[in-house]
Order: C-alpha cells, then sequence, then structure tokens
C-alpha cells in the first residue's frame, strides 16, 4: 500500500515512514496541513496517516477539506489528544480509525492494513438534500447560504429525515430514532416536531420539503422541494 503521512515532529515522522517502507510500502510525508492537502489530492494513496495537531490546518481541517472535495482515502488519525470528544470529532469530519500517541509500530500497521482492506468508502460529512445542508459534526444547517438555528430535537429529525430523502418514515419510525423509550407511541410529539421544522427550514423559504404521506408518516421531498 502506498501511504501518505502526515506529521510536523520529523523525528515520528521519519520512523514512522521508515517503518513503513521497511514492510515494502512507499511512503511520502508532509509536515503542515496545506501540503498534506495537495499531496492527497494529487495521489492515488491507499491510507492517510494523519496527525492532529499541525501547524496552519489541524488534522481534522485537513480531514474535511478532503471529504468535501470528494477524497476518500482511509485516514487514521494519530494524535496525542485522547479525550472523547476528540475521537468523536476525527471520526465525524470523515476519519476511520483514531490511534493515541504513544503507540505500538505493529498496531499502527496492523490497523492500516485494516483499513486498506475496507478500502476508499464514500461517507459525506455533509448532508446534502436539493437547497439543504446538515453537518452533523458540526451541528449546522443551511438553506442555500442561509444558516437556521435549530434544536437539539429539531436538529435530530431532520438528520433524520436527510439520511433517507425520499423514503416515507412512519411516526413510529421517527419516534425510535430521535427519542428514547419514554415516549409512547400515541404521543403527537413527531408532528409537533414536524411542525417546528416546518416553520424553519421550508416557510420563511417558500419551500415546501417536509410532505405528510396521510396515514403512513412524512418525507422529506428529494428534491427538497424548494
Amino acid at each position: 500500500m502506498r501511504v501518505l503521512v502526515v506529521e510536523d515532529e520529523p523525528k515520528l515522522a521519519a520512523l514512522v515512514a521508515r517503518g513503513l517502507a521497511e514492510e515494502g510500502h512507499p511512503t511520502d510525508v508532509a509536515t503542515n496541513g496545506d501540503d498534506a492537502v495537495w499531496m492527497a489530492r494529487a495521489s492515488p494513496y491507499d491510507a492517510i496517516v494523519l496527525d492532529v495537531m499541525l501547524p496552519g490546518q489541524d488534522g481534522f481541517e485537513v480531514c474535511r477539506e478532503l471529504r468535501a472535495a470528494d477524497v476518500w482515502t482511509p485516514v487514521l488519525f494519530l494524535t496525542a489528544r485522547d479525550s472523547v470528544e476528540d475521537r468523536v470529532g476525527g471520526l465525524d469530519v470523515g476519519g476511520d480509525d483514531y490511534l493515541v500517541k504513544p503507540f505500538s509500530f505493529p498496531e499502527l500497521l496492523a490497523r492500516l492494513r485494516a483499513l486498506t482492506r475496507r478500502g476508499p468508502v464514500e461517507r459525506p460529512t455533509v448532508l446534502e438534500v436539493g437547497s439543504l445542508r446538515l453537518d452533523p459534526a458540526a451541528h449546522r444547517v443551511w438553506r442555500d447560504d442561509t444558516e437556521i438555528e435549530l434544536s437539539a430535537k429539531e436538529f435530530t429529525l431532520l438528520e433524520v429525515f436527510m439520511r433517507q430523502p425520499g423514503t416515507v418514515l412512519t411516526r413510529l419510525e421517527l419516534l425510535e430514532r430521535g427519542w428514547d423509550m419514554a415516549y409512547e407511541t400515541r404521543s403527537n410529539v413527531v408532528d409537533v416536531y414536524v411542525r417546528y421544522l416546518r416553520e424553519k427550514i421550508d416557510r420563511p423559504f417558500g419551500c415546501h420539503s417536509l410532505e405528510t404521506v396521510r396515514g403512513v408518516g412524512y418525507r422529506l421531498r428529494e428534491p427538497s422541494g424548494c
């Protein structure tokens, strides 16, 4: 496999690159985020080892930019930051795995082999349906260039719809995906929140994207009804 190592610590970058080369894997090294982006876009790598703490763009920003540019090479984040929030953040921007420093080289190699067996999988980090855009990691929503403020529950419900555009979702399905088991299936909470969403994502823009399918449930039109 051909690997791009993005690491600003020269000693660590050299150690990883040499270890990969000794295993028969051609390896290039970038020492900052800008170089990493153009190298990953210019060459077909099988995997990217990406440090989070980089000069300029950090690793999360690099990964987000690559995914936005339709570069789906598997990314293994390499970092000393081991909090749950950091791990979740890395995965949400499009990363595939996370290895905390200090690490053993055999584990790094094993994780890279596992990633390359899976191969690149196209997974957009920003959901788009017509003029609606939703960024799960940043927890932001736009209609065209206008950002829309949503509550946490409104955001969750819209994300459910945007992951299955054009599909009719029953009230029970929406309850199961958006609420915990404390809610009874007879509750009208889904109807209430669909109404809230329409007031924010549709009405101000003259759109009709959230459709009621009588006797069944709701559907987000594709395109988004605007």
